[in-house]
């Protein structure tokens, strides 16, 4: 039986926002791997210096598309690179570029944002909520559209506890419309000064403008053919083109990387939490079949649907994972697949009280820091143990909310879709969470952390090495713990013997 999604992007042009990014770029290599899609056109800016002909030529010398390299060497021949921005006017697109994209276009997947949980209000809602208005103009203009998915974040409704797949405009204490206007009037620096009052409950600018961008599809998209996908935290991939595949720290991801080098050991985290983790395939996957569900949705409809459709894409009521089983599972990983960089012995102390994470972290983080630093000052070297917890508790503080609280979510349409599915789309196209063994996973993403981010080959010389410095400095940190515990005790001894004599 011949693949129903694959034969619909046979021949497509598609418009991509985000493809250098982690998830965009897994849905190029599964476009250019999967289907015979005509050209992939991406919205890509200048970064750090780097021009777009620099950063284009990062995508053929990145690992993810070694097995597409191998089918076709010219792969590329199908990407385009647009030069725009989200953060700009009219996404910084030329008079041209605008018009090639409205001629040309028929799938369109919005997956630009800034995930920076602390960016400034300002340019969140430039990004993530402005340029969600000027993508769905964008594509109110093109003749040939057929589908448009909108990327949001299983977040986006979290003052919810329980988050149906539907929109949610009672959260916000103003509309997507007001805001955009205050944006406009005002200056960025006074917009910023605004945040605490524009936020509401609201825990950062991240959510905030994504819930806002998603009042934008839900009334400007209207007569669109237009659906939501919203994921949870992505982590590495599961299966493709390569098990544990990750290029950048992403939400957990930093914290475990700490771990795994032994600098971070304390962590705000409820073990007994739900944890919303997704593999970055699986999402991939679904952006994909679910912008071919809405295209075959809308051709059938005579009437515009009332609301589009919304996936939420979390694990299971059936096959959940709590934060527990994630951090006891990557901490088993230490004897795994250690590190050779690693500065201390791996261990994490997870508390869901931010007093007890300061006392801890006072002795596991600040303590060992100053050390250190002092050590690196009689050496004649600059000290950088503090700057480097200061930059790790921002993380923490970061992730706080989601790794303390625990939501539940339906998921009708993500199971409605996998039903549509002919078996040979469900697997080409798997996103079927009830199918992951979590401890599998974890292992995986445990191994896809030394490879791929850390740069460490599984070999088995490499990984000999770094048992044996994990063993050595297993036995440092019992001697480090029973030093520390040793001395309060000996001097309680001594003040309790100073008063008895």
């Amino acid at each position: 039986m011949d693949s129903k999604i694959s034969k619909f992007y046979k021949n497509k042009t598609v418009f991509l926002t985000g493809g250098s990014g982690f998830l965009g770029r897994m849905i190029i290599e599964k476009l250019l791997r999967a289907t015979e899609v005509k050209r992939i056109y991406i919205l890509i800016r200048s970064k750090r210096g780097q021009e777009i002909k620099s950063r284009m030529s990062d995508f053929s010398s990145n690992y993810l598309f070694r097995e597409v390299l191998k089918s076709n060497a010219n792969y590329l021949e199908r990407v385009s690179p647009i030069a725009g921005d989200c953060e700009l006017p009219d996404l910084g697109l030329s008079e041209a570029d605008r018009k090639l994209l409205v001629e040309e276009v028929q799938v369109v997947i919005h997956g630009a944002a800034t995930v920076n949980f602390v960016e400034l209000l300002s340019i969140a809602l430039s990004i993530n909520t402005r340029a969600t208005r000027l993508i769905v103009q964008l594509a109110k203009e093109m003749g040939r559209l057929e589908a448009v998915v909108h990327v949001s974040t299983a977040f986006s409704n979290c003052l919810a506890e329980h988050i149906k797949e539907s929109f949610y405009p009672e959260l916000l204490a103003c509309t997507a419309d007001e805001v955009l206007a205050l944006k406009d009037r005002l200056s960025n620096k006074l917009i910023d000064k605004m945040t605490p009052a524009l936020l509401g409950n609201y825990p950062n600018t991240y959510t905030f403008t994504k819930a806002l961008a998603e009042q934008v599809v839900q009334r400007e998209g209207r007569g669109l053919p237009i659906c939501v996908f919203r994921p949870g935290m992505i982590l590495p991939s599961i299966r493709e083109p390569s098990k544990g595949w990750i290029d950048n720290l992403y939400g957990p991801i930093s914290i475990v990387y700490g771990c795994a080098l032994g600098v971070v050991r304390v962590m705000i985290l409820n073990k007994k939490a739900r944890s919303n983790i997704v593999p970055v395939d699986f999402c991939a996957n679904l952006i994909l079949a679910s912008a071919w569900q809405t295209a075959v949705e809308t051709a059938q409809r005579q009437l515009p649907a009332p609301d589009p459709p919304i996936y939420n894409f979390v694990p299971t009521a059936k096959n959940p994972i709590l934060w527990g089983t994630f951090t006891d599972t990557i901490e088993e990983q230490r004897y795994v697949f250690p590190l050779n960089q690693m500065m201390w012995f791996p261990f994490i102390i997870c508390t869901p009280s931010l007093w007890v994470f300061k006392i801890l972290s006072a002795f596991y983080h600040h303590l060992p820091a100053f050390f250190i630093d002092i050590g690196l000052r009689v050496k004649g070297q600059k000290p950088r143990m503090k700057s480097i917890y200061r930059k790790v508790h921002e993380g923490i503080n970061r992730l706080v909310p989601f790794g303390i609280s625990s939501w539940s979510f339906e998921m009708t349409n993500s199971d409605r879709l996998l039903e549509c599915m002919s078996p040979q789309d469900r697997k080409i196209y798997e996103f079927d969470m009830n199918s992951i063994d979590w401890i599998d996973y974890l292992t995986s993403a445990a191994a896809g952390i030394r490879v791929f981010l850390l740069k460490e080959n599984l070999t088995e010389e490499s990984l000999q090495a770094a048992r044996k410095l994990c063993k050595r400095l297993s036995i440092y940190n019992v001697l480090a713990h029973l030093i520390a515990f040793c001395i309060p005790a000996a001097i309680i001894w001594w003040v309790i013997s100073l008063t008895y004599l």
